[in-house]
């Protein structure tokens, strides 16, 4: 396994990891997948994206972005992570946040927050392992599959710096 950086070549492998759990699952609220430019479009546009490489295939990916758009939230952001069909309980997911976690900190960034649609077991053992703590659960938000469905928050420190952050250090 490889873990490095997300370029806009990985977006199509990205696009389709991500594509099932779109459109055969309330794991994510959008309905319709993204396309290669989109997914290229976020790529860009995210604080951090890495990619899983095994065999030169690209197997899952994690990425973050910001929390909100107002000035006092700059230091907090959304995480989010995909793997491909099989790859769950593989160590995958723990090492593709952790190489995240790392550069958001280099970044200055001091919060991770993560929400989840429930039930998700996978996805909340995951979140549970790597240290998040629940923040709150959205009750009855979005509309899926026939259902509506929860979505519970959680969250990490980045950081146990609890001072003032220096607005010129994040990157």
């Amino acid at each position: 396994m490889k873990i490095r950086d997300a370029t806009e070549d990985d977006a199509a492998a990205c696009a389709a990891i991500y594509a099932p759990y779109v459109t055969d699952t309330a794991i994510s609220f959008e309905t319709e997948p993204p396309d290669t430019d989109e997914m290229a479009r976020r790529i860009a546009g995210a604080h951090a994206w890495f990619v899983l490489e095994e065999d030169g295939q690209i197997a899952g990916f994690a990425y973050a972005h910001p929390f909100a758009e107002r000035a006092a939230y700059r230091w907090s952001c959304t995480t989010s992570i995909y793997l491909e069909a099989g790859r769950r309980r593989t160590g995958a997911g723990r090492a593709l946040y952790e190489t995240l976690f790392e550069r958001l900190r280099e970044r200055g960034l001091r919060r991770a927050l993560a929400g989840m649609t429930l039930p998700n077991d996978a996805s909340a053992g995951l979140h549970r392992a790597l240290g998040f703590e629940p923040a709150g659960v959205y009750r009855r938000v979005g509309w899926k599959h026939g259902a509506w469905r929860d979505v519970a928050w959680v969250q990490k420190d980045l950081s146990d710096d609890e001072g003032a952050p220096d607005p010129d250090y994040l990157t």
